[in-house]
């Protein structure tokens, strides 16, 4: 993986989550895939292994389009790993940020540039309230 592939697949990453298209999720992933959504904790709920049931998962969980915003880009780009980092916004009915977040992405990518290991950390922004 180089950063424009990263880049690339970050910016697939938001298409995908703004659309909820299984197509397009499943083509970001691979077929054994580990997405933790809070990797300090035990595999559990926030793990979640292989490509369909990260899918449905996504699937389940979706925001409204038109109720977020999201930036990322690489920070880290080594052989199969990267370290992308960026913020999400959780918008008002008015367009206004009700909450950010900080977010840091640990990825590993297998040779077809499909992420096999997704670890998302967060912050939420201390001067923004809690998304609802």
């Amino acid at each position: 993986m180089d950063e424009a592939r990263v880049a690339q697949w970050l910016a697939d990453y938001v298409e995908a989550w703004r659309s909820y298209d299984p197509e397009a999720i499943g083509r970001l992933f691979a077929e054994d895939a580990l997405y933790r959504y809070h990797p300090w904790d035990e595999p559990k709920p926030s793990h979640v292994r292989g490509r369909d049931a990260i899918v449905a998962r996504w699937l389940d969980e979706q925001d409204s389009p038109d109720s977020w915003t999201a930036e990322y880009r690489p920070s880290l780009v080594h052989d199969d790993r990267a370290v992308a980092v960026g913020s999400s916004r959780y918008l008002a009915a008015d367009g206004s940020v009700e909450s950010e977040y900080y977010n840091v992405f640990f990825l590993t990518f297998d040779d077809e540039g499909r992420c096999r290991e997704f670890a998302e950390v967060y912050m939420k922004r201390p001067d923004t309230p809690s998304a609802a």
